[in-house]
């Protein structure tokens, strides 16, 4: 996919969503950077039936170190590895107020320090609490980068890395949601919607569903 083909690829993803955002229900930084950590291996759905009665009784760093960690993990044992990632979450939030006054940092280090954020989980924070055009590279967007040859790599990081430098400047704020939204609704794993896809013709993917070699 040359130059012209990636904008013109990234503008018909802005006309179809013009203001696209997270699937995550949040209402600062730190309910945010919460609920990527209990994103990971779930879907958004289950982490916001659980975060929305987590953050009614605990909607900062404080009140969630005094659930402790039982009452942490009754509101959020429907996740996936709860126990592993409540572990996290206050380990977490203990750090923030010793280290951070309570805020989530904006920098990609201080972040990454943080118990259960990693890169992924960074790159999402700093794109969209902070409006830094970073990409956090998950499955659905690994494989969207591939399949297109938008910006295929090996790994999550060789696609992350091919993408700041591929994804033309204008849309690079942006260009995290619209791909985790197409491979999630639109370039899905099983059955892609090849037939309908606003892009289609712009991959290049060879097994696209009716199309033979």
């Amino acid at each position: 996919m040359n130059s012209d083909q990636r904008r013109e690829f990234f503008a018909r993803l802005q006309a179809a969503n013009p203001q696209p955002s997270t699937e995550l229900h949040y209402h600062s930084p730190f309910q945010l950077l919460i609920a990527v950590i209990l994103s990971a291996q779930a879907t958004d759905k289950s982490v916001n039936k659980a975060t929305a009665g987590l953050f009614a009784v605990a909607p900062d760093p404080q009140s969630v170190l005094d659930l402790g960690e039982a009452g942490l993990k009754a509101h959020i044992k429907t996740i996936g590895l709860y126990n592993s990632k409540a572990t996290h979450i206050l380990k977490t939030c203990a750090l923030l107020l010793s280290q951070h006054a309570g805020e989530v940092p904006c920098q990609r280090a201080a972040l990454e320090a943080l118990p259960g954020v990693g890169r992924k989980t960074a790159n999402v924070v700093l794109n969209t609490a902070f409006g830094e055009p970073t990409i956090a590279v998950d499955t659905h967007i690994f494989r969207v980068a591939n399949r297109t040859s938008l910006a295929p790599g090996k790994t999550p990081l060789a696609v992350e890395q091919a993408l700041l430098k591929r994804v033309p400047a204008e849309y690079r704020q942006d260009a995290h949601h619209w791909l985790i939204l197409h491979g999630r609704y639109v370039c899905t794993a099983r059955k892609p919607l090849c037939a309908t896809c606003v892009v289609g013709d712009l991959c290049v993917w060879k097994d696209k569903p009716g199309v033979t070699p």
